[in-house]
């Protein structure tokens, strides 16, 4: 019994001892729970930010170049490079064949009108003119025949007429003498007769001399026109026989500087080989490829600006070729007044070639963003960010682009390249 009452009092002991629940740490640190929270949340704000979605591109800020729209004139110009060259060029060529005997200008010569560049020679040529200036001296011979022979006929005609007309005058004469005698009674009516017959015998030969003479006269004078017709072709064959040899020689077409001229000698020619081209002293022009871009807003008359070692000189557009090669066309450009002394074919010059007056307007700076078309532009947003906006562009010059819409002036936009960029709608700036 005392042991079963000794067990019931010590179970009776361990009943009243206090029950130690386990300990819950979140119920006593709500502050910690909160911030773990936080935490979480702005870790994954932070991801959403830094990880840019499928329209969102990343990239790097040394690679981006910034730029602010502006209202300002904008100074509607296209800057050019042009090229000098001769107003008045005449090409040398050769006018007939033959070897190069002896070369006598140097190629940047000055050289006068007509002046011997080089002398040809051709042995087949000298002997085929040898030959037909004898054929023409010859047939020259016969034409002076000719006209000896007419002359000699046309003296013989005037002289028989003459001498008939001389035999008239006798005649009547003797007849005038016979009649005063018959008058005096001297002489009978029988010796009147013989002479008043030889009278009108003479009368009738020189009427006949003289008809037939004018008739000749008109078909002399259609022969003598032939002859001398015939005579006159003759000696332009001739002259140009003779002229044939002199075209071995080659000579300036004109005065100028001499260029292009390379011929050596014992060299071959044939006739229309280019040999030269002379340029005229002090009539330059200045040659320039432009953009395609501005094939619609390039006129003739347009004037532009060069500068010649610090000095401004001013041209005009002369003409316009419009054909396009490589995305470029070309123009041509005559100084207003006489050109700039010390000018030299091939010598390159900076141009400005005005298109307009300069006129308000909002610009953007110029640079690599326009070669995506310039109809979209990324406008930075002031966090680091840039987003894509269609715009809409006009006139271009080396530092402006003109904007019709899109931009306001106090824009930020990006002028590095954005072809790169055209398939996205942000951009995030690191």
């Amino acid at each position: 019994m005392n042991d079963m009452t000794q067990v019931g009092s010590i179970s009776g002991a361990n009943m009243d001892q206090r029950v130690v629940r386990p300990h819950r740490w979140w119920r006593r640190r709500p502050v910690q729970l909160g911030a773990i929270v936080l935490a979480v949340l702005l870790a994954g704000a932070a991801l959403i930010r830094w990880l840019p979605s499928s329209s969102s591109l990343s990239v790097n800020s040394d690679a981006v170049r910034t730029g602010t729209v502006t209202r300002a004139p904008f100074r509607d110009y296209v800057p050019l490079r042009g090229e000098v060259a001769a107003r008045d060029t005449t090409f040398v060529s050769a006018i007939t064949g033959g070897q190069v005997d002896r070369v006598i200008a140097s190629d940047g010569a000055l050289v006068a009108e007509g002046q011997p560049l080089a002398i040809l020679s051709n042995r087949s040529l000298e002997l085929d003119v040898a030959s037909r200036s004898a054929d023409i001296a010859g047939q020259l011979g016969n034409v002076s025949a000719q006209r000896l022979s007419m002359q000699r006929n046309r003296l013989d005609s005037e002289s028989e007429i003459a001498a008939a007309k001389n035999a008239l005058q006798k005649a009547q004469a003797e007849l005038t003498r016979k009649r005063f005698l018959l008058e005096k009674g001297i002489v009978n009516q029988a010796a009147i007769q013989p002479l008043a017959e030889e009278v009108a015998f003479q009368q009738s030969r020189v009427d006949s001399l003289t008809a037939a003479s004018a008739q000749e006269s008109g078909t002399l004078t259609d022969q003598r026109e032939q002859v001398s017709a015939t005579a006159r072709q003759l000696r332009r064959s001739l002259t140009m026989v003779r002229d044939s040899l002199d075209a071995l020689t080659i000579r300036a077409p004109m005065a100028g500087r001499l260029t292009g001229f390379s011929l050596q000698p014992g060299q071959t020619l044939n006739a229309g080989d280019r040999v030269a081209q002379i340029d005229a002293q002090g009539s330059w022009k200045l040659i320039a490829d432009v953009d395609q871009y501005y094939l619609g807003r390039v006129a003739t008359g347009q004037q532009a600006i060069a500068d010649i070692d610090g000095t401004s000189a001013t041209l005009r557009v002369a003409k316009v070729l419009p054909q396009v090669t490589d995305g470029r066309f070309r123009v041509e450009l005559y100084f207003d007044g006489a050109a700039p002394q010390g000018l030299n074919r091939g010598q390159t010059l900076d141009v400005r070639l005005i298109l307009g007056a300069d006129r308000p307007a909002i610009v953007a700076p110029m640079g690599a963003w326009i070669d995506a078309g310039g109809n979209i532009a990324f406008v930075l947003t002031g966090d680091d960010r840039a987003e894509r906006r269609a715009i809409t562009t006009g006139r271009r010059n080396p530092e402006q682009v003109e904007i019709t819409g899109g931009l306001k002036p106090g824009d930020r936009i990006v002028t590095s390249g954005i072809e790169n960029y055209q398939s996205f709608q942000h951009l995030l700036i690191r």
